[in-house]
């Protein structure tokens, strides 16, 4: 199986799990993954085949979910078993007097715990693909969600990479499409991930605690930090108490009369707004249509 082979069956693979295909159709595709001759780690790597199915292992389905760790499993052990042998092979050879050994290859740092600057993670600075779901709207979403997961985090590009994935297919599935909630949803996640006080929703989304199922219907209120819920109740106590304390009740007249609606039903409250040698200025409200007005 060439890359243009692998390449089209991902896609494939990809696009029947975001439209919600039936299961019986995913697991067909995966099965025959699974038949087929199992591809190298450069054909893994440069169609991201490994990252597409790999994500599925934790698939609500249980049916998919198998199928897809079986996949995973098989094409692992293939990677493996290369990998030795090529290492076995280059142990045999023994260089020649114009001739080094060659170092062995240096491990993909896709998979390593970064380790450049936290806070300035960029999916654009990490070199990740985001092109997973031929929609350049929905791309873009999961480089989004990719910049807020990612945003102080030492996680490996692989681990942030697949959670922005299942976030992004989540809300999508959640709010019917790219609808203007799915874009109001992801927007407010994003925020709500990079606020540097809210570390520990990153750390829950990263680390499965959240599930993405969940994370894309919490309200502003789940989504908040402890800082900010702490924050937010101090000022519901303090309008709470504001509230309860007793106000002063403006006098009712039967005697002014509204110059709007004609009714006699008339409340007002005297302040003196000039100098003591000033008459107090009466301000007047209508009961009945809500006009008001003053005069001293």
């Amino acid at each position: 199986m060439d890359d243009r082979e692998l390449s089209l069956r991902i896609r494939a693979l990809a696009k029947a799990v975001a439209g919600s295909e039936p299961a019986s159709n995913i697991v067909t595709m995966l099965e025959q993954l699974k038949k087929d001759a199992a591809p190298t780690e450069e054909q893994l790597r440069s169609t991201k085949a490994g990252v597409t199915v790999g994500k599925l292992r934790s698939n609500p389905d249980k049916e998919i979910a198998k199928a897809a760790a079986e996949v995973v499993s098989k094409w692992r052990n293939h990677v493996t078993a290369a990998s030795k042998a090529k290492q076995r092979s280059l142990a045999g050879k023994s260089p020649t007097p114009n001739q080094t050994a060659s170092p062995a290859p240096a491990p993909s740092s896709y998979s390593k715990p970064f380790e450049g600057n936290p806070e300035k993670r960029h999916f654009k600075t990490d070199n990740v693909d985001i092109h997973r779901t031929g929609n350049q709207g929905r791309d873009n979403s999961i480089g989004l969600l990719y910049n807020g997961l990612a945003f102080r985090s030492t996680s490996s590009i692989e681990e942030v990479l697949n959670k922005a994935v299942e976030v992004e297919a989540s809300a999508y599935k959640t709010y019917n499409g790219e609808t203007q909630d799915y874009k109001m949803k992801l927007r407010s996640l994003f925020t709500s991930l990079k606020r540097k006080d809210n570390e520990a929703l990153r750390k829950r989304v990263l680390s499965g605690e959240i599930a993405p199922a969940q994370f894309v219907v919490m309200t502003d209120k789940e989504l908040a930090s402890e800082e900010q819920r702490a924050i937010d109740a101090k000022l519901r106590a303090e309008n709470m108490k504001n509230a309860q304390v007793p106000k002063a009740e403006r006098s009712v007249s039967s005697a002014l009369k509204c110059g709007k609606c004609g009714q006699k039903k008339v409340s007002y409250s005297q302040a003196q707004t000039r100098s003591a040698d000033e008459p107090m200025t009466t301000f007047c409200e209508c009961l009945v249509c809500g006009n008001r007005w003053k005069f001293s």
